[in-house]
């Protein structure tokens, strides 16, 4: 199976109806949109229903459905499989995968409260600077509107922050993007080829990790600490093979929150020179701190020669719908890779990224802000968790807008399934995992409102003592935090 059948279901369980046609359903659509191929095996009627969390009798009935439709075909020893005539998609389908973040972005549920992607209410500068640059868009409408690398006034901008933040920089070795994903995108796009290695973090966002899936490439997986990523792990990969990237999250990591250490990111610089390997560190989340400690990024270790690409965001320190990101790295890689970006969207809304212009001299400030809202929010969802669901167990971030919470029993991908019946959707650890590993964890966003928080902490609860195992207790003493 080229991906475990509770990926290939999706978001399934949730809304009316019973759970056997909602199943037939979504099994029915995974053959339809290529997620299971014709001839692939399917889980035994017993296996499936204890990692969907359901009765034997839902998946038995919903297996018959299929089978009357000619979906299924089940023979003596041989299991039940996907009609061999069914699904068949061109190569290029077969291997495409959207993370579950994305697919709750495409199809919105106004009755379910989603975990899967970590948003912040927009900050009011935003708005401030939107009616600034309406003011002023007589400017921009003498424009043509076509600027790949960006518009120069927001490369300055952003030049003038990595060197005030102590990376000197110049306009040309910044590009704009149309988010952060964008800019990760770009770069695996001019370094992967189908078959290349990639030396990743293991877990890591979900995102990222379909986007070099999708490119073809083969992932060597690193574990990280509380320190971030073994940067002696990374060596020996990048030693025992030729890997074309490294892909990290610096600050800071998600899922965990981690934050990678000052003599950590001068190693990964040392290893890049020496290697020459290309490294992309993804700072989406660097604007996103628990604590008034700064570090710089790797690229400030490294000489501005060396292939280290830095990616930035303004998605959650001012809004999610101001689509603007960034790449910084040697101006060579910057000018092809502005080409690559001209040849997909010619570049990203001039509007936008007038608004960002504005908004970069205050980046401090929302910086600060946004601190202010995560501490008050942590604490609540600490709170909560400890007082509604004391067996699970979590480590306190350094930053980042979720924490990473381990079950005490179970895996989360069938207590996702659960959470989606009381109204609740969670992503599960496997999603985050390139080798489909953290079966008991989950990522637990928690920048929503506090009464959007309580109530949601009030469902994964009501969740949890349906789901919980036999053998876990209802009620256990308040733990420590770990």
């Amino acid at each position: 199976m080229r991906q475990p059948i509770e990926q290939a279901l999706g978001v399934w369980s949730d809304g009316p109806g019973p759970l056997h046609r909602k199943l037939s359903d979504a099994l029915r659509a995974a053959t339809e949109n290529g997620r299971l191929a014709g001839g692939e095996r399917l889980p035994s009627e017993r296996d499936l229903a204890r990692r969907l969390a359901v009765s034997r009798s839902t998946v038995v009935t919903a297996y018959d459905t299929l089978r009357s439709e000619g979906l299924l075909e089940s023979r003596q020893g041989s299991g039940t499989r996907i009609g061999r005539s069914v699904g068949h998609r061109p190569d290029p389908l077969d291997t495409f995968q959207v993370s579950p973040v994305y697919r709750t972005l495409i199809d919105v549920r106004d009755d379910v409260i989603s975990l899967a992607c970590a948003t912040s209410p927009a900050h009011p500068r935003v708005g401030e600077a939107i009616v600034e640059t309406a003011a002023d868009g007589a400017k921009l409408l003498a424009h043509n509107g076509y600027v790949p690398a960006g518009l120069p006034a927001l490369r300055r901008e952003l030049a003038a922050m990595f060197s005030a933040r102590g990376t000197p920089t110049s306009e040309d070795q910044v590009l704009v993007t149309t988010g952060a994903q964008q800019a990760v995108s770009l770069a695996t796009l001019m370094l992967v080829r189908s078959g290349d290695e990639v030396v990743v973090e293991a877990p890591s966002f979900s995102g990222t990790l379909d986007v070099f899936r999708t490119r073809g490439a083969e992932m060597t997986a690193v574990r990280i600490d509380d320190l971030g990523v073994d940067v002696r792990a990374v060596t020996q990969a990048v030693r025992a093979g030729r890997p074309a990237a490294i892909y990290v999250m610096p600050s800071y990591h998600n899922p965990t929150g981690a934050q990678l250490a000052a003599n950590r990111r001068r190693d990964l610089a040392e290893l890049v020179v020496e290697h020459g390997v290309p490294l992309i560190e993804d700072n989406a989340l660097e604007n996103s701190p628990l604590d008034d400690e700064w570090i710089p990024p790797i690229a400030s270790f490294a000489p501005a020669a060396a292939p280290v690409l830095t990616a930035g965001s303004l998605s959650k320190v001012a809004w999610g719908g101001l689509r603007v990101g960034w790449l910084r790295g040697p101006a060579p890689m910057i000018a092809r890779l502005s080409e690559l970006k001209a040849m997909i969207d010619l570049g990203s809304p001039l509007f936008d990224q007038a608004v960002a212009a504005r908004v970069i001299p205050h980046l401090d400030q929302l910086r600060d802000d946004q601190r202010t809202l995560l501490n008050r929010n942590l604490a609540l969802v600490g709170d909560l968790l400890a007082d509604l669901v004391p067996s699970w167990r979590w480590r306190p971030p350094k930053g980042g807008p979720s924490l990473w919470v381990e079950l005490p029993s179970g895996t989360a991908s069938a207590f996702s399934q659960v959470a989606l019946r009381f109204g609740v959707e969670v992503i599960p650890g496997d999603h985050m995992s390139p080798t489909g590993d953290d079966l008991r964890h989950l990522r637990l966003p928690y920048t929503a409102e506090p009464p959007v928080l309580q109530e949601t902490m009030r469902r994964l609860a009501q969740a949890w003592a349906a789901y919980a195992p036999s053998d876990e207790p209802r009620t256990t003493p308040r733990p420590v935090v770990v």
